[in-house]
């Protein structure tokens, strides 16, 4: 029998050339171990978290209807004259029909879930993840946690028709001045924000006045978008006027669409 030549002796596998893949095939193929945990680490599956952060967001809150949301201090304790103005501001507004939204958390967060609870009315927290996890106050009918601090920022505003805040520390700071540049924007219409506890504002608002209006860095009228309070029951009044300009307002929209038809 005559020996086969080397040269003619089929070539190994791994030395044809590679096949090109189609999209479709590389969609189907699964990845290796390491490529799943890598791939969970890139941006564009962040998009996809946070694109379910706000799907669930919608849809816990989608039934959410004349609510308040409650900033303030995490630290303030029971005994603190703040929590107790916190609780019983809660409480009138819950009386009064509104459900109210907290970040979920101890504090003033607990002491306005708290009121809320008492009236009976919906209480809500929007929980965030911490390096140090935020446990939830034990006064929620409704949780839903995040991930990303934008999220929940933007769902503590869109179901929201005021914003009041207590006195608080560098988170309450945040969401007091993205409330005004919200509002300051035209984003946010018909949303007062209350500043609670005169006497811990009113330094804060004379730099405001003195130096950023004072430089034109912002115009005297912009003070006008928040409201220093320290009852409940102007807290109250303020939030029901808002709410019914707000209804005004978008039942005005309606019948021009309507005409427009």
């Amino acid at each position: 029998m005559p020996r086969r030549s080397k040269s003619s002796a089929p070539e190994p596998d791994d030395r044809r050339e590679p096949v090109h893949l189609t999209a479709d095939e590389q969609l189907l193929e699964a990845p290796p171990d390491y490529g799943r945990r890598e791939f969970t680490h890139t941006d564009p599956w962040r998009v996809f978290r946070i694109m379910g952060e706000f799907v669930g967001g919608f849809d816990e809150l989608a039934d959410v209807r004349s609510a308040v949301t409650i900033f303030g201090s995490a630290r303030a304790l029971a005994a603190d004259p703040m929590y107790d103005l916190a609780r019983r501001t809660a409480h009138a507004l819950g009386t009064a029909g509104f459900a109210v939204i907290t970040g979920a958390g101890p504090g003033i967060m607990e002491a306005a879930n708290r009121g809320a609870r008492e009236a009976g009315a919906l209480s809500v927290g929007l929980n965030i993840e911490l390096p140090h996890e935020q446990g939830t106050n034990p006064y929620l009918d409704r949780v839903v946690n995040f991930r990303f601090f934008f999220v929940r920022k933007m769902m503590l505003v869109k179901y929201s028709s005021a914003f009041i805040f207590f006195p608080g520390g560098y988170g309450t700071l945040d969401e007091l001045f993205e409330s005004l540049t919200l509002i300051q924007t035209g984003k946010v219409r018909d949303a007062p924000v209350i500043l609670m506890g005169r006497d811990h504002w009113e330094p804060m608002v004379r730099w405001l006045r003195d130096v950023l209006a004072g430089t034109d860095k912002i115009t005297l009228d912009d003070l006008d978008f928040f409201h220093l309070c320290d009852e409940p029951e102007a807290v109250v009044r303020l939030v029901t006027h808002a709410r019914e300009r707000r209804r005004e307002r978008l039942a005005l929209g309606q019948g021009r669409r309507r005409k427009a038809r």
